[in-house]
């Protein structure tokens, strides 16, 4: 035990070499958490996606400069990340669930009108609209698209018109 505690260091007085040795270590630790999380925990970017990211990275950051002990930080970031994944899960088998956690998309702009009281709900302006529809959609031409909503995740997507050949 003493040999550990002369590797990791104990409390708050670590030197450098201890706390290099515990960020890397915190590094792989991380690594597996993000593992067991799944894909969805940093690719999707939804609200529940962000919390994942906030909380480990506040959480294991105790564990590094040594203002937690090591092991509670561990598993208290283990349970965050079954608790993400159970989640997920739970999500994928209940659109209600999926619903209460997540919300759901806001159609913001329909048949060449904006919804004024959906944009108010989105807390988007037409100008977000706008920039959305020209990152989507690659066009400024609002005669062009048929349907734009604000998704789940924050992110603006507009459906363009079918082209009449």
């Amino acid at each position: 035990m003493d040999t550990l505690i002369h590797i990791f260091g104990e409390g708050k007085n670590l030197g450098l070499w201890q706390m290099v040795i515990r960020g890397v270590l915190v590094f792989f630790i991380a690594l597996l958490l993000i593992r067991i999380s799944g894909r969805r925990s940093f690719g999707i970017y939804t609200p529940l996606d962000n919390i994942i990211s906030i909380l480990l990275g506040a959480v294991l950051s105790r564990a590094v400069v040594g203002a937690s002990p090591f092991l509670p930080v561990a598993f208290s970031c283990l349970a965050i990340v079954l608790l993400h994944r159970s989640f997920g899960w739970l999500m994928l088998k209940s659109k209600g669930f999926a619903r209460l956690i997540e919300g759901a998309h806001i159609e913001v702009f329909s048949n060449g009108h904006f919804i004024e009281k959906n944009m108010r709900k989105a807390l988007v302006s037409r100008e977000d609209i706008l920039q959305g529809v020209r990152n989507a959609a690659l066009t400024e031409d609002m005669n062009e698209i048929e349907k734009v909503y604000m998704e789940r995740n924050g992110v603006i997507t507009a459906v363009k018109k079918e082209s009449a050949f």
